[in-house]
């Protein structure tokens, strides 16, 4: 099957391990060349994903660094700093550094880990001897740290245990500037002096600076680390004071995936309390996604914790109970409108893929990061989890899209919806690794 420009499989799937090991710096693989320069926390998860594809013992190099950093709560940063120092916002802005000597963030991101586990093992089993033999290890000694960050998501994120993720920055969703959070950071009064002398080094690797977050945008992201770390990213501490807390519904579904994945691992571990215990956590993530549902647009909703609005911007992060299941009937509806005119079946787009806000939406914006833009490691997760949920042809076709759109071999960081033009930054890691996946892991796998 070749893609839009005639580009064969091999030929996208050798671009692919090229830009993986061009970004690669040793220790971890660099989100991008230049924008991205260090580790982040679920791009590294679809990394490793990729990397199975070509080397296990790669793939679980990446895994390994990025657990190196985890903090003695179980919580894994969202950032873990590499040796450039050129970077904004730097280790030097949010000053965290954990025991063994890590630079990190001092937030999260969301907790796909357990999948990036599964797919390590999995292709560990399809290659058999020592790269078996490494993954089932890795699986066996690493089992309890992820136990731990699921632990402390179910904590220290969910304190009144609803089943509902709290998060206390739009970085921590993966979504920075969605429509979801525009009325929450509304209310964030930052200093105005948080950007003065600071270079911002993402608008020097754009062409357009409309496609990122705009200056004001980013000193409410800058107040907001501040926040935290003046109260020590002590948990209890930053719920109380912190501007920004909202519960969010897409983090919290891939909570209950990536739990049900890590106890059917923890199953194969002969880990039952802790699988036992795994599941029960993946029911309670479920029911409070569930519970978020619009009757009115059939869409879940985050909810902003100080004043306990719900809030109803159409963006991919509505779709979260495809993620995790849980009701037949509200699957049913979520697949009827996944696919329908307003999201994939839009008649403008050129790629049959969801755009990351709904084309129409007062907050769509067809070349900025999340107001719009297609996402394809957001494809590909959507992918797997219809794959897995036995949504197999609507699952393939995201999988034939995702590659036709890639085929540009410019592996950008997300792509204008309705002309397919790369934007963002290219030769991002994460494009690439789904794109190795769709294209060397057998469709049924």
């Amino acid at each position: 099957m070749a893609t839009h420009t005639g580009v064969a499989p091999p030929a996208l799937a050798a671009s692919a391990a090229y830009i993986l090991r061009g970004n690669d710096i040793g220790t971890l693989t660099t989100a991008a060349p230049r924008l991205y320069p260090h580790l982040w926390s679920w791009d590294a998860a679809f990394v490793a994903i990729g990397l199975a594809t070509v080397s296990v013992p790669r793939a679980i190099a990446e895994l390994r660094t990025l657990l190196g950093a985890q903090w003695t709560t179980g919580m894994l940063p969202h950032i873990v700093f590499g040796p450039d120092e050129g970077y904004f916002p730097g280790p030097d802005v949010w000053g965290a550094t954990t025991p063994s000597g890590a630079r990190t963030s001092g937030i999260c991101q969301p907790p796909v880990h357990a999948i990036a586990v599964r797919r390590v093992l999995d292709a560990g089993r399809r290659n058999g001897g020592a790269d078996r033999d490494l993954a089932e290890r890795f699986a066996a000694e690493t089992f309890d740290r992820w136990l731990a960050w699921h632990r402390w998501l179910a904590t220290a994120r969910d304190p009144r245990g609803r089943g509902l993720l709290e998060i206390y920055h739009g970085w921590e969703s993966g979504m920075d500037n969605s429509p979801r959070w525009d009325a929450a950071y509304a209310a964030v009064r930052p200093r105005e002096d948080l950007l003065r002398g600071r270079a911002r080094r993402d608008l020097e690797h754009v062409a357009d600076a409309r496609q990122r977050p705009t200056d004001e945008e980013y000193r409410r992201y800058l107040w907001l680390v501040h926040q935290m770390k003046e109260a020590g990213y002590d948990d209890d501490a930053v719920r109380e004071t912190v501007d920004f807390r909202m519960t969010d519904v897409f983090m919290s579904a891939i909570a209950a995936l990536a739990s049900d994945v890590l106890a059917e691992i923890g199953d194969e571990l002969g880990r039952r309390a802790e699988a036992t215990e795994l599941r029960a956590l993946a029911e309670r993530f479920r029911g409070g996604v569930l519970s978020t549902v619009s009757p009115d647009t059939g869409l879940a909703r985050d909810e902003d914790v100080r004043t306990g609005l719900r809030l109803d911007a159409p963006t991919i992060g509505g779709f979260a109970p495809l993620l995790c299941g849980g009701d037949p009937r509200v699957f049913s509806r979520q697949l009827a409108l996944f696919t329908g005119p307003e999201w994939c079946g839009h008649p403008d787009l050129r790629y049959a893929l969801p755009p990351s806000t709904a084309p129409g939406h007062a907050g769509f914006s067809s070349r900025t990061y999340w107001r719009g833009p297609q996402w394809p490691f957001m494809n590909w997760l959507l992918y797997w989890t219809l794959h897995r949920a036995g949504e197999v042809d609507l699952a393939m076709s995201l999988r034939a899209e995702g590659l036709r759109q890639l085929g540009d071999l410019a592996f950008g960081e997300y792509y204008e919806p309705m002309t397919g033009e790369a934007l963002g930054s290219a030769h991002q890691s994460w494009t690439a690794a789904v794109a190795l996946d769709w294209l060397i892991v057998p469709p049924a796998g």
